[in-house]
């Protein structure tokens, strides 16, 4: 059956503090609402900078537990007010010593429905995360929101096959992928790794990526956000590569059924064969 979501995803610039950057973020959401988004998703710890391009212990004071943090509560709020289903990556505190990058899902009507935890930390030059977080241990969920079947992966996730066949197995019906990505190498992987995921799962992606330079490191975030359908394409054109930018596209979830019957991989898997690649 043919069904209509109409999406959103915000890219931003750093606007140097914490409660400005939550400001900005509900003004694009309130956008998106007047525009008649039914779920947004913002970009990976949206309500900080990428502190990740250096270690230092002082970066610790932007993590706040989830859900009952302020960012998630006040989110929470909004999302009950516009009825607008809400993916909002922000750094988790789970008590002393165990933090977290995640993403909490809100329901349109305010509720929290659960959240997931990164799983795949990188530890590079200007990605020093694994100084900051642990390996996410929820596994992959999707949650079944006003808007759809909705899941998360978040940023390095995305290198990694598994996790989004997971997603696949689980129904999910639009991904979101919240990113903090520098030009350089994975710029052309930008826009391959993910439709590949969308062609590979048969399912909706929305790929965020953060914009601008910040002031803790170098790296020059390149933006160029955007939604790909089950067959790989591109859903309207992708955003700006140097500023702040709301994306809001209708994407037919009936198109999901249709590719599936066309391109039957999830009939034609074999995972009784896929043993040895869990003992590698």
């Amino acid at each position: 059956m043919s069904r209509t979501v109409r999406a959103a995803l915000v890219q931003t610039e750093w606007t140097g503090d914490t409660a400005s950057m939550v400001a900005a973020h509900e003004r694009y959401a309130r956008d998106a609402a007047a525009q008649g988004a039914e779920v947004i998703g913002f970009q990976e710890v949206f309500n900080a900078p990428y502190f990740c391009q250096v270690q230092d212990e002082e970066h610790y004071r932007w993590a706040e537990p989830v859900p009952d943090g302020p960012t998630v509560s006040r989110f929470r709020e909004l999302a009950a007010e516009l009825g607008m289903v809400m993916v909002l990556p922000v750094f988790e505190v789970d008590g002393s010593g165990f933090y977290y990058n995640t993403a909490a899902v809100v329901d349109a009507d305010g509720t929290y429905l659960g959240k997931y935890r990164k799983h795949h930390i990188p530890q590079l030059k200007g990605f020093w995360e694994k100084f900051y977080f642990r390996p996410g241990n929820l596994g992959w969920p999707v949650f079944d929101t006003a808007a759809g079947r909705i899941g998360v992966y978040i940023c390095y996730d995305r290198h990694f096959p598994e996790g989004w066949r997971a997603l696949g197995l689980a129904g999910a019906q639009l991904v979101y992928n919240p990113s903090a990505t520098s030009r350089g190498l994975s710029s052309y992987l930008w826009k391959l790794e993910q439709p590949a995921a969308a062609v590979a799962n048969e399912y909706f992606v929305a790929a965020i990526n953060r914009v601008g330079r910040e002031e803790y490191g170098d790296n020059d975030f390149y933006g160029t956000s955007y939604f790909a359908d089950p067959r790989g394409a591109f859903v309207g054109a992708p955003a700006s590569d140097t500023k702040g930018e709301l994306l809001v596209r209708d994407l037919d979830f009936g198109l999901i059924d249709e590719v599936r019957h066309q391109w039957a991989f999830y009939r034609d898997r074999r995972p009784e064969a896929y043993g040895p690649l869990t003992e590698a």
